[in-house]
């Protein structure tokens, strides 16, 4: 009865805060659109973008790993939180994974310990931000580098081979669409359990409204650690099956730019930096739009630099309109 009243208190925080299923399947839906006109004109232009297994493979291998940090993303950003370490958990992983496997661990085993590792990050950016009420902008800014250092440190600043066997690689990575597999599969996971479960549900409400998520009985601070040590492993987890896919592990991989990267797919596919509101279908929606402006510039010969430019005014765009669409959504709930 209380796992019923507590779900029930949180679909009605949600909903008094201006958030329902509703609207954000139109934002899904509206940002699909875009990314299916984009599709066409690139196809126009250049007819190897879509209609070739290269081309295709390719893309998928740029929203793959940008999508699967984005849901970690979403999630902290649905919260009032955000976590800019990401990109370093993300080449971290790979090399406790690396270390695991020398000790002598098999690869299955070596995996899980590079995911756990992955984890005691975001849990030290969770309890830093939760306990001792630092933001989370500043404490992942801090472990950005502290990570980033340790790395550093225990490679030498050297590239590693990727472990494993032929057959194992190709089901972490090496084979060219096993990444967009896992994709799929990590979001329609994160999709149930964003939308169809209490954690999702009572993030949702937190985010919206954490002082009245806090007195309907909503442990807040429990669901920001857990978000964070979420985050944390999809962005080791990505980390590893990039390391599959190009037989190494690169002390600098990753970095900032596949951080912000999945930062900004959240943010194109709707879920706003004010936190509240989100979809994980909108976040793998807007790394495919980011995916096929990169693939689609490349192929008609238009510099990265305008890619940028671009993704700029994408993201100005996408909070614009989300913040006012959100502020005429909660005057029509009024």
């Amino acid at each position: 009865m209380n796992t019923v009243n507590e779900t029930s208190k949180a679909v009605r925080a949600s909903r008094r805060a201006g958030v329902s299923f509703a609207s954000q399947w139109a934002a899904e839906l509206r940002i699909l659109l875009v990314a299916v006109l984009l599709a066409a004109y690139f196809e126009f232009a250049n007819h190897d973008f879509l209609l070739t297994n290269a081309s295709l493979v390719n893309l998928s291998q740029f929203i793959a790993p940008v999508a699967i940090i984005a849901f970690g993303e979403i999630m902290l950003m649905i919260g009032g939180d955000i976590d800019l370490s990401a990109g370093m958990v993300f080449a971290f992983a790979p090399f406790m994974m690396v270390f695991a496997n020398d000790a002598g661990a098999p690869m299955w085993l070596a995996v899980i310990a590079g995911l756990v590792a992955a984890g005691i990050v975001g849990f030290v950016n969770g309890a830093v931000s939760v306990w001792l009420r630092l933001p989370s902008f500043v404490t992942t800014l801090g472990t950005l580098f502290l990570i980033n250092g340790i790395t550093l440190t225990i490679s030498r600043g050297t590239p590693a081979a990727t472990p494993g066997s032929p057959t194992f690689a190709a089901f972490m990575g090496a084979w060219g669409y096993s990444e967009i597999i896992w994709t799929l599969v990590i979001a329609a996971a994160m999709h149930v359990l964003l939308r169809h479960t209490r954690w999702g549900l009572h993030t949702q409400a937190a985010g919206a409204n954490p002082l009245g998520a806090s007195e309907a009985g909503i442990h807040v601070k429990r669901l920001r650690l857990g978000n964070f040590v979420l985050a944390a492993v999809l962005a080791g987890f990505t980390g590893m099956l990039e390391a599959f896919r190009i037989t190494s592990i690169d002390p600098q991989a990753g970095g900032n730019q596949i951080m912000f990267l999945a930062v900004a797919a959240a943010v194109i596919g709707g879920t706003p930096l004010t936190g509240g509101s989100g979809t994980i279908v909108g976040g793998l929606i807007g790394a495919a739009v980011l995916g096929i402006l990169n693939d689609g510039f490349t192929l008609i010969g238009i510099n990265a630099f305008t890619f940028n430019i671009i993704l700029g005014a994408a993201i100005l765009a996408a909070m614009i309109f989300n913040i006012h669409v959100g502020r005429i959504r909660r005057k029509g709930g009024r």
